[in-house]
């Protein structure tokens, strides 16, 4: 894998793990009014400003992608997409509150030692 193909995915990842992350806030800022229908309840949510941001988000990270795929196999290139595990774990640690447990610790470490080994049999 070249260092131009690494970022490419890299890039793409990101953006992804960056709309997740704007997803869990657009969705935590929507008014939250029990007595409306499923409806209007799912369209308060998708038309928050930090869920539209995820979306746009996601549309320039998958257009990294489609570079990316040009120039590497999908085999070697989709098993990487699992850096979103850890860019989204560490986002929601840092920027969100959320927990940090010993297992989930454990878990994205076992995710790094698979891409390392992705990566130098690539």
């Amino acid at each position: 894998m070249t260092w131009g193909a690494f970022a490419l995915i890299f890039t793409s990842v990101s953006l992804s793990a960056l709309g997740q992350t704007a997803f869990k806030v657009g969705v935590g800022q929507a008014p939250a009014t029990p007595d409306a229908s499923v409806w209007i309840r799912a369209a308060t949510m998708v038309f928050s400003p930090m869920v539209l941001l995820g979306l746009a988000l996601y549309g320039v990270g998958t257009v990294f992608w489609l570079f990316a795929l040009r120039q590497m196999d999908l085999s070697l290139a989709y098993p990487f997409v699992a850096m979103s595990f850890i860019m989204v774990a560490g986002s929601g640690m840092l920027f969100l509150g959320e927990p940090v447990q010993p297992t989930r610790l454990v878990g994205l470490g076992l995710i790094i030692v698979g891409l390392l080994v992705m990566a130098r049999g690539g």
